[in-house]
């Protein structure tokens, strides 16, 4: 969920001497400033969505530098952004959720990379990879070394993270080439303290801008410049790279006594290596490690030489890669062969072959590394039976569990408009037969998941309509695409509505206008109700649509399922051609909150009448069918135990985080169920008129009662 960040970047203005307290992504952003960078941009995802709202949060700080941001419309266009580095040498720098995020901005990153940079380039990536991901499982590894770009992989503290920053920044001038520096989950969210500098006003800003424009063809990337960029690559700007991470020692390398072995790491998982050293007993509390650990704050390009001198006098080495294909054991493999060095390397011989490197995956593959090798000095059978506990100690509590723990799928959030989107198209297809739905990424994609198992695929981000392309002619009736309001502007209007237009498709589109990015935490988009006081204007997806040649649009109230369902089905079996677009209008629920509860409050503190809607279920009336249950899925509609003696079946119940939006009600009366359900207004500070009418139903109430 969106938070404001207005009074953590107060922090953002110390100056040298002082110390910075704070969250990983608060750290990037100050580290950001002291680099002197002449622009930022982005496109929001987890994990570095709230970098873009901290940056947001820091307009006044970034105005006075001279500094320009922007939060892009996609992460092609902030990729783009960084071609302002190219012919000046001005520093910049954009993020987003990698590795969906680099696929998109993959055209540009490529161009960029081929012509190379005067100015600092830097991509502050969102490694998504493992068991907190909500994407598909690649790393950024493989695009680094397809484009020739450097990846910096930083230790997960604020210190190694913010000086991974600025060096980034030197090693992309020095090598004249983009870098990017990937962040897993826990380096964003990691706390922590870091000494600071000045921030820096850029030499070339909004405040001093460029005295003139300048053109070089070298740089275009059309023959023969291309075939020149690629031998810049390999010839100048690799051994530029190489050489500059070996002379500032950016790889770390930490000495132990158990000198006859070694483990080599990814920066970004130093953390857990440690933890499971000294789970181990092999390191103590402040981090020193008994095993000499050579630590790789940059990933690609490697620097053989150094590994070599790391390797010297050890038997042998285990590499701890993260994931799949093994990149850098690989790459250290083939340097130990040509060179003749006869240290033995282990890596996904013992650790999974792929997979997060959680403390569960490390501590027994260090522990048989170990058993392995037996240092001199250290019992590794003690190391062993530490790890063969603690895998003892997790099949003793599943036994104790006597089952698998339950799943826990993700869900909509209480109230939200999408659900009953869903419950509707789950009723059509009860009507007029299975559907083939084509899913997008969104909150909307919790649709797959149960109680509504609707969406056959997702293809990507606004995807869902041109997904529908090949399988819609093959089959007997219309399919229906899915698509949020932040993937139409995001992709989803050229690449599905304008394709649909141009190629005459005869399908059905839903577009879920929740008003916001919602997936990442309720970002402002061109179409939001609200928008950041920079930018006032409001774009209106109806008018772009019909501006393309779309004639059949329909705009329904998320909440009205007996509507939407009419639409539906109009929408299915009318006669007319072409692309059919319904407009699920409701605003996210969330943002709904957010915005209404403080003005409710004020309200409150005035005087004034407030109306508060919750819905119930009568106790009596309640059959216990739950087919209510079954197609909301609303986590505040529940079930209790049943009060009539006479009758064994739970009851349902709406709970107390009901936020009132009539969903349950709603399909009762689409579906034809039961009439259990019932609304009710909780009015305070009634007026004395509504006071009186109180006194006498209830005195009514009473005595027919009685």
């Amino acid at each position: 969920m969106e938070r404001s960040f207005a009074g953590e970047v107060r922090s953002l203005a110390l100056g040298k001497g002082q110390t910075f307290h704070g969250e990983g992504i608060l750290a990037v952003t100050k580290a950001l400033l002291q680099s002197g960078v002449s622009y930022i941009g982005g496109y929001q995802g987890a994990p570095v969505s709230h970098l873009i709202d901290v940056l947001g949060d820091s307009r006044d700080l970034l105005s006075d530098l001279g500094i320009y941001f922007e939060a892009n419309a996609s992460e092609a266009g902030a990729a783009a952004m960084l071609g302002a580095s190219i012919n000046y040498p001005v520093r910049g720098a954009v993020t987003w959720k990698s590795t969906v995020g680099t696929n998109v901005a993959s055209d540009a990153l490529s161009n960029l990379a081929s012509a190379g940079v005067q100015g600092g380039a830097l991509v502050i990536l969102g490694e998504d990879y493992g068991e907190g991901s909500s994407i598909i499982q690649e790393r950024t590894h493989a695009f680094a070394m397809k484009s020739q770009m450097w990846l910096m992989d930083p230790r997960p503290n604020l210190t190694s993270i913010v000086n991974s920053v600025e060096q980034s920044f030197e090693l992309s001038e020095a090598s004249n080439t983009p870098v990017m520096l990937q962040l897993r989950i826990r380096a964003c969210h990691v706390h922590g303290t870091f000494e600071c500098k000045d921030n820096r006003g850029p030499k070339i800003s909004t405040h001093a801008p460029i005295e003139s424009p300048t053109f070089d063809y070298a740089r275009i990337n059309l023959p023969p410049s291309i075939y020149e960029h690629e031998r810049q690559k390999v010839e100048e700007r690799w051994p530029a790279a190489v050489k500059f991470i070996r002379e500032r020692k950016l790889n770390e390398q930490f000495d132990g006594d158990l000198s006859d072995v070694g483990i080599v790491v990814q920066g970004g998982l130093y953390n857990g290596v440690i933890r499971s050293l000294q789970q181990l007993g092999l390191a103590d509390s402040f981090g020193v490690s008994r095993v000499p650990l050579y630590v790789l704050n940059v990933v690609y390009p490697l620097v053989p030489d150094e590994f070599l001198e790391f390797c010297s006098g050890k038997r042998a080495v285990l590499m701890v890669e993260e994931g799949q294909p093994n990149y850098i054991e690989d790459s250290l493999q083939s340097a130990l062969r040509r060179a003749d060095v006869a240290t033995i390397m282990h890596g996904k011989d013992i650790l999974p072959m792929a997979g997060e490197y959680t403390g569960e995956v490390l501590v027994p593959a260090i522990a048989r590394f170990l058993e392995k090798l037996e240092p001199e000095g250290f019992d590794a059978r003690r190391a062993m039976a530490f790890a063969n506990a603690m895998k003892d100690a997790k099949e003793r509590s599943k036994e104790a569990l006597g089952s698998p723990v339950p799943t826990r799928p993700p869900g909509f959030c209480i109230g939200c408009p999408e659900r009953p989107v869903f419950s509707a198209i789950k009723q059509l297809q009860t009507e007029i037969g299975k559907v083939h739905v084509n899913a997008d990424i969104g909150c909307h994609t919790f649709g797959t998941l149960p109680p509504f198992n609707v969406g056959s695929s997702v293809l990507g981000y606004g995807l869902g309509l041109a997904s529908s392309s090949g399988i819609g002619p093959l089959l007997p009736n219309r399919t229906i695409s899915i698509m949020g309001d932040g993937g139409f502007w995001h992709n989803g209007f050229t690449s599905g509505v304008v394709n649909a237009v141009y190629n005459g498709q005869d399908s059905v589109l839903v577009i879920l206008k929740n008003g916001y990015t919602s997936a990442t935490g309720t970002q402002a988009i061109p179409s939001s109700p609200t928008q950041p006081t920079a930018r006032p204007l409001t774009l209106d997806i109806e008018k772009a649509m019909r501006g393309v040649g779309v004639k059949w649009i329909r705009t329904v109230s998320s909440y009205r399922v007996e509507e939407m369902v009419e639409t539906l089905r109009e929408a299915m079996t009318t006669s007319e051609g072409g692309l059919k677009v319904i407009l699920a209008d409701g605003e996210c629920q969330l943002e709904r909150q957010r915005r209404t509860k403080p003005q409710v409050a004020q309200k409150l503190k005035d005087g004034e009448r407030v109306v508060r809607t919750r819905f119930g279920i009568d106790d009596d009336v309640c059959t216990g069918d739950h087919s209510c249950i079954r197609l909301s899925g609303c986590p505040s509609l529940t079930i209790k135990p049943n009060p009539s003696p006479l009758r064994q079946d739970p009851v349902a119940t709406v709970n107390n985080g009901c936020v009132g939006c009539g969903l349950c009600g709603e399909n009762a009366h689409a579906a034809v169920l039961c009439p259990s359900f019932y609304k009710a207004e909780v009015v305070q500070n009634a007026t004395r008129f509504e006071r009186f009418m109180a006194r006498v139903r209830g005195a009514v109430l009473e005595r027919l009662a009685a």
